[in-house]
């Protein structure tokens, strides 16, 4: 039987993860700080049977012990979204990058040798894009002039005309845009030199945008499935920004569960560092998004400002 502590395993989906774990067989605890950002209940004593025990990453003792006969971590813990400010910037460090820090030298004190880690798909920054004469490019950022004419797709950076999109591999370089995305991308680095100096395995699984049962509620760390899903129920429009043109790809919190199944199953038998897209691979808009909820719901259609 595998021993599996999944940390943030309390969170929307990492408490998929926890029943995926134990339906498959797997003897599972979970450490969650029950941070404010996910949490507004306080932590059950258990989930689908596995424990539950409240600390923080950042707490080497409380670490040691949930360690303690694990043969795999599967590391779900971070905190997400783009938050209020940069004044949220020391707190998505600390919970992230140096969280994921102490967790990575106590699993080496300890022994323990593979790892599952929830990355996210913000590495890679604005994403794919091709332009007819030049190729594969990457877009610098939007020019506010741009915007304010409503050109809002990013045009070619060496002649200006405009760009195709394009489905985003795992060797794309990373770009990281946002304060969460730049410490999604330390998590990467951290756990690459760990696998390294250890010969670990690590597997990265870079989360699109995530949906399911148990979505978090509207708060500036939810994503726009979670925002658009709470104006619905509310009876409010849906609030769409730019032209709704955004690509984004939303895949179902039960696939990204099995997604970490097979991932932990896989750091049994390789070693190293591996990244890994976990997606639907069919993109949608924003606006379509939006439309298509507003419709099941009943409610008004979306506004798009």
């Amino acid at each position: 039987m595998t021993r599996v502590l999944v940390t943030g395993g309390a969170g929307f989906i990492g408490s998929h993860v926890v029943h995926a774990l134990t339906a498959a067989g797997c003897e599972v605890t979970v450490l969650d700080r029950g941070h404010p950002a996910a949490h507004r209940d306080p932590l059950p004593a258990e989930i689908a049977g596995a424990p539950v025990s409240a600390a923080d990453l950042r707490d080497p003792a409380a670490v040691d012990a949930a360690l303690a006969g694990v043969d795999v971590v599967v590391h779900q813990a971070a905190m997400v979204g783009l938050g209020v400010d940069l004044d949220d910037l020391p707190e998505y460090v600390g919970c992230n990058d140096l969280a994921t820090a102490v967790l990575l030298a106590r699993m080496a004190r300890a022994g323990v040798h593979r790892l599952v880690l929830a990355g996210s798909m913000v590495v890679y920054g604005e994403g794919g894009y091709s332009c007819a004469r030049h190729g594969r490019v990457r877009p610098g950022p939007r020019e506010v002039a741009d915007l304010a004419a409503g050109r809002f797709e990013p045009p070619c950076p060496r002649c200006g005309e405009p760009l195709a999109p394009e489905l985003v591999g795992e060797d794309a370089a990373l770009d990281p845009r946002s304060v969460y995305a730049a410490t999604k991308v330390a998590q990467e680095h951290l756990t690459a030199a760990w696998a390294r100096q250890t010969g670990g395995a690590v597997a990265v699984l870079r989360y699109h945008n995530v949906y399911g049962p148990g979505m978090p509620r509207d708060t500036p760390y939810s994503g726009v499935a979670a925002i658009f899903r709470s104006a619905v129920e509310a009876g409010r429009s849906p609030r769409v920004f730019e032209d709704g043109g955004q690509r984004r790809d939303f895949v179902h919190v039960r696939d990204v569960a099995a997604a970490n199944l097979a991932a932990v199953a896989a750091t049994g038998a390789l070693d190293g560092w591996r990244a890994y897209n976990v997606a639907s691979g069919r993109p949608a808009t924003v606006g379509e998004v939006a439309g298509r909820l507003a419709k099941a719901a009943g409610g008004p259609e979306p506004v798009t400002r």
